[in-house]
């Protein structure tokens, strides 16, 4: 049950961050992370990415599918994926709530929920029954055991 999708989560990650910063300087309301303290959002960015790239990089070693729905051939629950059944999208959000935290105004925050929304809807629900379909057993055990954000 392949299912084709034209937009990418990196792709939908891009658009937030894209209207987080139009937001930021066309609305920013509230100044609530105060400089110099919003610098700290650059180590949520590089935490997030670290995730992001960590979560790839253990589904590239095993040789199954980094993009979302192409069949996977292993069941990667070693390293990152032991806490977190999404470091992936874990770390598209913590990366964005970083840059967030650096523009330091709330509107900056609001599409933060939109993008988790979108991503669970629109990808992780799927993901979850499409490893269903093939791993079975194996995959409902790990899934009780491991949470789906953290």
């Amino acid at each position: 049950m392949e299912q084709k999708r034209r937009i990418v989560p990196p792709v939908y990650l891009l658009l937030t961050l894209l209207v987080m910063t139009g937001l930021h300087y066309q609305l920013p309301l509230a100044r609530i992370v105060p400089v110099p303290w919003s610098y700290l959002g650059a180590i949520l960015v590089a935490l997030g990415i670290g995730l992001s790239v960590t979560g790839a990089t253990s589904f590239r070693r095993v040789g199954t599918p980094v993009i979302p729905f192409e069949l996977s051939t292993t069941l990667v629950t070693h390293g990152l994926y032991r806490v977190t059944r999404n470091p992936m999208y874990l770390g598209m959000v913590t990366a964005l709530t970083g840059a967030a935290v650096l523009f330091g105004t709330l509107s900056a925050f609001l599409p933060i929920p939109i993008f988790v929304w979108i991503i669970q809807a629109n990808f992780i629900r799927g993901e979850e029954r499409f490893l269903e379909e093939i791993f079975g057993e194996p995959y409902l055990a790990y899934k009780k055991k491991v949470r789906r954000w953290l």
